[in-house]
């Protein structure tokens, strides 16, 4: 890929918090146009790197590049470049969505006409025209995610940055805020970098890194995720999981992991062999179930732990 495909390049960044190592020698490149996450669990690093990206917290060691801008070096462009929409809201709940935008122009010296054009197709994109003139603290969670999507759109960066972006959204408000993605997408071609410990959000991007304690264990599309780990997982619900365990190693020479009453293996085998697994557990099993690998089997095959966001 050509510097010029490149819309973030991050090459061997390392962080430390004290004598806490929260990134360890951390590179990959983002194209143009691409949907990236990143995948971990608290703790894994994935908010300090979005922190550094977003020119919050200054680079300790090694090179982070947005559009060819070094963020250490070239701070204003960088900014100028990106839109960053946080977990936490930004919107002034008091003001109206426009007011609120008005504010946001007033940051970046958008005012007078081009800002009227500016709010008029944004508005149209998140489908907030009939909502400019209401208080934000009367709209819905998904209303106030889109007008928040409208802020960090505002200036038109050629990146934009989630962190936990949907986070605390119900079902539909999450399917409201992803369609409201795929279209800006669709019409700008933003290249979108977000930070998710969500699955079925992680499943929508077009590649993705998945990290753990400062390193990323394992990167590429989901689907070529899931190809690499196994071909089935079998996951049995017990009251004796460490007899389970121990049967399905010793019989069939499985690797497993435990998480509470229940017993995952990652399997590559066919299907007739699953009687074997009843008859030989018997009725230490509550239950068997069969399935395709997860993105969460991803994460335990890759680490050997469970992924737990506590």
């Amino acid at each position: 890929m050509s510097l010029l495909d490149v819309a973030l390049s991050v090459s061997s960044v390392s962080h430390r918090y004290g004598s806490r190592i929260a990134l360890d020698n951390v590179s990959f490149d983002i194209p143009r146009g691409a949907v990236f996450g990143l995948l971990g669990p608290n703790g894994s690093g994935k908010s300090t790197l979005f922190r550094l990206v977003s020119t919050l917290v200054p680079l300790q060691a090694g090179k982070i590049l947005v559009f060819g801008r070094d963020v250490d070096t070239e701070q204003s462009a960088v900014r100028g470049a990106i839109g960053v929409i946080f977990q936490s809201s930004s919107l002034d709940r008091k003001l109206t969505v426009l007011e609120n935008l008005k504010c946001q122009g007033a940051l970046y010296g958008i005012a007078g006409s081009e800002l009227r054009t500016r709010v008029g197709s944004l508005a149209a994109m998140m489908g907030l025209e009939d909502r400019l003139h209401e208080r934000c603290e009367k709209l819905s969670g998904g209303l106030k995610r889109r007008t928040e999507l409208a802020k960090g759109l505002l200036h038109r960066p050629a990146l934009l940055m989630l962190d936990e972006a949907s986070t605390g959204l119900d079902p539909t408000a999450r399917l409201e805020f992803w369609n409201a993605l795929s279209e800006l997408r669709k019409q700008w071609g933003t290249t979108i970098l977000m930070t998710t410990h969500l699955m079925e959000e992680a499943e929508k991007c077009d590649t993705l890194a998945i990290m753990d304690q400062g390193r990323i264990v394992a990167l590429a599309s989901p689907d070529a995720l899931r190809r690499e780990t196994g071909e089935m997982v079998i996951s049995v619900s017990t009251r004796e999981p460490v007899e389970v365990l121990d049967v399905l190693k010793e019989r069939f020479g499985w690797e497993c992991t435990v998480s509470g009453e229940t017993v995952r293996a990652i399997v590559s085998e066919s299907p007739h062999r699953f009687t074997e697994v009843l008859d030989s557990l018997g009725p230490k099993a509550l239950s068997v179930t069969v399935g395709r690998p997860g993105l969460e089997d991803v994460f335990m095959r890759k680490t050997g732990r469970t992924f737990n966001n506590s």
